[in-house]
């Protein structure tokens, strides 16, 4: 009995694949020869894209850029359109862009519909990568250190696909990322991360001194930057001391200073007990004797000049000339 059912459902199931077959054979299919497409800024790159059909005569071709929030047309009507308009051109349903940037690197989706076949649409999805040499790096090297303290020492672009790794060079030397007995940099201890392009000295020394560059890699190219030298010295602790010296004589002359003001009631002075110095220098420009007159606005000017800035009383020697 089993084997009358089974023979029974054979054929429904042969029919069934032939169906689903036919569904894929018949309609339209695309093809592309290649789904991940590398081509570096300024080339050329193809878009591949072939399609068959089942009867349909006027299929419609379109191409399709897939941005992150929005997509695109490139191709649409039997016309380029966008960005690529200038510089592609179409190759029966492929796209050849005669010299890509870095700007064109993304999806771009191939699309075929026919209404007349039993599958009306296919599509192909292709993967364009623009590849760019690295752009001059930006390194940043300190001109001075002092022994024993941590120094890094940093080296930068953003130009590069794929993204840049770094190596860093003193005086025309290579620094390996691990120092061996043969390397030709001695007593020195180091790390470099060649994805972040830092060189850091965890105990700088006086042998660290010279002259630092770095430069910047991928598979397109390398750029460098110009060299920058490090000086490094020993801590000078008879200057600091030296320093810290005369830094507690100068404030403890300021104290003795502002005592002495104290004392003598310089500071404690209202500002009526003044000489009204701007009267006096009224009343001597206006003497009969020009060089006297001179003379003494030149002192109350002097002596203005004090008085703006302390609370003190002066006797204006104009004042003691006159009388």
């Amino acid at each position: 009995m089993q084997s009358v059912l089974s023979s029974q459902r054979m054929p429904l199931l042969l029919l069934g694949c032939a169906l689903a077959l036919c569904y894929k054979a018949c309609g339209v299919t695309i093809t592309t020869d290649n789904a991940n497409v590398q081509a570096i800024e300024f080339e050329e790159a193809i878009l591949s894209c072939k399609y068959t059909i089942e009867k349909d005569p006027n299929p419609r071709l379109e191409w399709k850029k897939l941005g992150q929030t929005h997509v695109s047309f490139v191709y649409y009507r039997g016309h380029l359109v966008g960005a690529l308009k200038a510089r592609a051109e179409m190759i029966d349903s492929s796209i050849r862009i005669k010299n890509v940037s870095r700007g064109d690197s993304g999806n771009y989706r191939c699309e075929v519909s026919a209404q007349g076949d039993t599958q009306v649409l296919a599509e192909a999805l292709i993967h364009l990568k623009v590849l760019v040499a690295p752009g001059a790096p930006v390194c940043v090297v300190p001109i001075s250190a002092m022994t024993g303290t941590v120094v890094e020492l940093k080296c930068r672009e953003e130009e590069g696909s794929p993204a840049s790794q770094y190596r860093w060079f003193k005086d025309g030397t290579p620094l390996l990322e691990t120092l061996t007995t043969h390397s030709k940099v001695r007593n020195s201890s180091y790390t470099i991360n060649k994805k972040s392009g830092t060189l850091q000295f965890n105990t700088v020394a006086k042998a660290d001194t010279g002259e630092y560059h770095c430069e910047a890699y991928n598979e397109i190219g390398q750029q460098k930057c110009a060299a920058k030298r490090m000086q490094v010295d020993d801590l000078n602790v008879s200057g600091i001391v030296a320093a810290v010296v005369v830094v507690a004589l100068v404030i403890a002359l300021c104290g003795l200073g502002v005592f002495y003001a104290q004392k003598k009631g310089y500071l404690s002075k209202k500002p009526e007990q003044l000489v009204n110095l701007h009267d006096l220098k009224k009343v001597i420009s206006n003497t009969q004797s020009p060089l006297l007159s001179s003379w003494s606005t030149d002192c109350c000017q002097h002596i203005l000049g004090h008085a703006k800035g302390f609370s003190f009383s002066f006797m204006p020697c104009a004042y003691v000339r006159l009388h």
